[in-house]
This record gives C-alpha cells, sequence and structure tokens, in this order.
C-alpha cells in the first residue's frame, strides 16, 4: 500500500491508496480542492465542513449528470442498432420458399423417379 500526502482547503491528508494509483489519487484531490477554491471565491467563509460538504455535492452533481449522460447515449446508441438491424424482406421471403420447394420436388423426383 502506498501512502500520498494531498493538500485540499490548505490542509495536508495522507491518504493510502493501492500501488500504482498514487497520481489517481492526487488527481482526485485536486478536483475537490479545485470546487472547494471555486466555492470560496463565490465569497462568505464557511466552515472546513461545509465546504467540503459543498465540493462533494458538486462533484456528486457532475457523476450525476454524467450517469444520466452514459444512460441516454447507451440507449440511443441501442435504438440505433436495432434500427440498422436488417429487417426480412417479403418478396426474398416469398423466393426461399419457391426454392424450397422447388429443391424438395427435385429430391422426391430424385428418390421416386417417374420412369
Amino acid at each position: 500500500m502506498a501512502f500520498v500526502t494531498v493538500t485540499i482547503n490548505g490542509y495536508a491528508h495522507t491518504v493510502g491508496c493501492e500501488d500504482g494509483q498514487e497520481a489517481h489519487l492526487m488527481a482526485m484531490a485536486k478536483a475537490v480542492d479545485d470546487r472547494v477554491q471555486s466555492i470560496k471565491a463565490l465569497g462568505g467563509q464557511s466552515g472546513e465542513a461545509r465546504l467540503l460538504a459543498l465540493a462533494a455535492l458538486m462533484l456528486a452533481d457532475e457523476l450525476h449528470d454524467m450517469q444520466r449522460d452514459l444512460y441516454t447515449a447507451r440507449s440511443a446508441a441501442s435504438r440505433a442498432a436495432r434500427a440498422a438491424e436488417p429487417r426480412p424482406d417479403p418478396k426474398i421471403n416469398r423466393k426461399l420458399d419457391k426454392l424450397a420447394n422447388r429443391a424438395e420436388e427435385i429430391a422426391l423426383n430424385l428418390e421416386h423417379p417417374s420412369s
């Protein structure tokens, strides 16, 4: 297990993560800190807990929007795939039926020649 020290709202936090995930953890911490800084830039001083709660809500809202967009995109892709599926052509089906009937006639003639 690796340990990384991240800074959020000016406070250092040492956090454990899987080996190799250090850069990812630092990027996530930066995303949280960016939200905290944007909340602070809007004005009014808030307590640490409130800033972190608002940052978490902002991230949850972004995640919700992305999940909704992903669901919409997957639904559209699924509809497009169904629309692109070939539809049976009645003319081709009739021709295939005629060919199948003719093949059966030929097979019967081979089994039971009339001469």
